[in-house]
């Protein structure tokens, strides 16, 4: 059976992951950090289900070493997992959570969180803290070539997991809070040479530099989150950070394009083809990393390509994909109190005195936002949008002082309000107009960054903010299933099959959990014992 198993192994790390493969989306392999180009997040396998996800049991746990505060997604490909953490890359058997390769890399000078990696062909990539793009034989993890694209002597470093478009892996760094502006970047993946660069803040006399008073070479907005494709379209829907300094914007009057915005791109050239700005002139810093969502629906009696996007900033936006046009918004949680609404083109109507102040200002919402990172999801048979959103307001304060960039400084921060301590509640909206069908509030501290999965078994799984992983009834919210990892949980859960057996596994702060249906053990023929005369 030992040898078996191996040669399974063996099998599976020969194999090639074609991009037609990442085209099909998730089905028995996750392989990509979202599970397809959408973001939907909706897997098609059904053996768990809301009729048997009370059976689930923990199938193995592997503790990752030196971990603390995981946010990996694992990959899955024909039965191998890849997870990342600081720096590294670790090959697992999915099936038992036995180690099979690790990669470190010890001259990386920075460290920090790690998102996840990305697949292709016979490579596995990810980013390294201090800005590199590395690439390994996903056979052994042997380092086949590493290619910086940042700069983190000036602030930068790099926490996405990257993502793979035809032949080109895309990356994008943090560390707009440090002055250093944005940019995506597409890295061929097979020689690790640059393709093309797109700044996500104008330079001095390009477009959009016009609604910057200063600091046009630095202003932020950071792209540290992965975004999300259209094949047919050809064109990637990347998110950007909020502008710098982050609470302070006298230094820089003017919307601060193209900060807090989402930006289509051409996949080939790097073309910017149209963008929308969700928070101009932001002081609160609620960048617009969040997952822009792609669906196919009918909108006000026509058939459109749509994109949905739940923002920190307390709004949901049902936009155009083909054209950027503004659709539809509505509130995304209660506590919004710094714009009355949106007008017809989408941008908040301000509501004055909400703006930080030197002694401090409670805005809602906080500083973490309506949402953030954590992953929604779309079930197509539900017709519903998943989303984890706080309920929170903070306490805001600005600085006057001449920003520096390079040393830190955010012209201001935010607190939290002991009148507000926060609650997270998982909401499942429907798409086009963001009314709430159902939703079930957390209970816990606020610490955790949770995210959702929807599967064709009619379950959505999610995490609490006390550490446990949850199956819930995608129609109607009824908790099915829980299990208390006894950690707080920072990721969102996927799900994959190796052999005909469907599982699910998410990261909790050191540790990878696995689950499956439970299996009665086969029966056991009692050894014969022969008495010795």
């Amino acid at each position: 059976m030992k040898a078996l198993a191996i040669l399974l192994v063996a099998a599976a790390l020969s194999a090639q992951v074609k991009y037609e493969d990442i085209l099909k989306g998730p089905g028995a392999n996750w392989i990509t950090y979202a599970g397809g180009y959408s973001g939907q997040r909706h897997s098609s396998l059904t053996q768990i289900s809301t009729a048997n996800a009370g059976s689930i049991v923990p199938k193995w746990v592997y503790h990752v070493p030196k971990a603390s505060g995981l946010r990996t997604h694992p990959l899955v490909y024909n039965g191998v997992m890849y997870i990342t953490n600081t720096n590294r890359v670790i090959a697992l058997d999915a099936r038992t959570g036995r180690q099979i390769w690790e990669y470190f890399d010890p001259k990386a000078k920075k460290d920090g969180v790690n998102r996840g990696a990305a697949v292709l062909g016979d490579k596995v990539f990810f980013v390294t803290s201090d800005v590199h793009l590395v690439a390994l034989d996903r056979r052994n993890g042997a380092l086949l070539w590493q290619t910086k694209y940042g700069d983190p002597d000036k602030g930068q470093n790099a926490t996405l997991a990257p993502l793979v478009v035809k032949d080109k892996v895309l990356v994008g760094n943090a560390g707009g809070d440090t002055g250093m502006r944005g940019s995506l970047v597409a890295i061929n993946a097979n020689t690790g040479k640059e393709d093309w660069r797109l700044y996500t803040i104008p330079a001095k006399g390009e477009p959009g530099s016009e609604t910057w008073s200063d600091l046009h070479e630095w202003g932020g907005g950071a792209t540290w989150l992965t975004g999300t494709y259209d094949p047919a379209l050809n064109l990637i829907y990347w998110p950007t950070g909020n502008p710098w300094p982050d609470f302070y914007g006298g230094n820089r009057k003017g919307d601060n394009l193209y900060s807090a915005s989402v930006l289509a791109i051409d996949a080939d050239t790097g073309k910017m083809k149209w963008y929308f700005q969700f928070t101009p002139h932001d002081v609160h810093d609620w960048d617009a990393q969040a997952w822009p969502v792609l669906v196919d629906l009918p909108f006000r009696g026509q058939q459109r390509k749509l994109m949905l996007y739940g923002n920190r900033n307390g709004f949901y936006y049902v936009l155009d994909r083909v054209t950027g046009e503004y659709l539809h918004g509505t509130k995304l949680v209660d506590r919004v109190d710094w714009a009355s609404g949106l007008d017809d083109r989408g941008r908040p109507v301000l509501v004055a005195g909400k703006d930080p102040t030197i002694t401090g200002n409670v805005s809602c919402p906080g500083v973490r936002g309506a949402t953030n990172w954590m992953s929604p999801s779309f079930n197509p048979a539900t017709g519903l949008f998943y989303i984890m959103t706080l309920e929170q307001c903070d306490v805001y304060s600005a600085s006057t002082k001449e920003p520096e960039p390079m040393k830190g400084f955010s012209g201001g921060g935010a607190g939290r309000n002991p009148e507000s301590p926060g609650r997270f509640v998982l909401r499942a909206l429907e798409p086009t107009t963001g009314k709430r069908r159902w939703e079930y509030a957390m209970s816990g501290k606020v610490d955790a960054w949770p995210g959702t999965l929807s599967t064709a078994g009619g379950v959505i799984f999610s995490a609490d903010d006390d550490g446990h992983l949850v199956a819930f009834d995608a129609r109607n919210g009824k908790v099915l299933w829980h299990f208390q990892t006894g950690e707080t949980i920072n990721t969102s859960p996927v799900t994959f099959a190796v052999d005909g057996k469907q599982y699910v596994s998410i990261a909790s702060s050191t540790a990878i959990f696995t689950f499956g249906l439970f299996e009665p053990a086969a029966p056991v023929t009692p050894p014969v014992v022969k008495e010795v005369p």
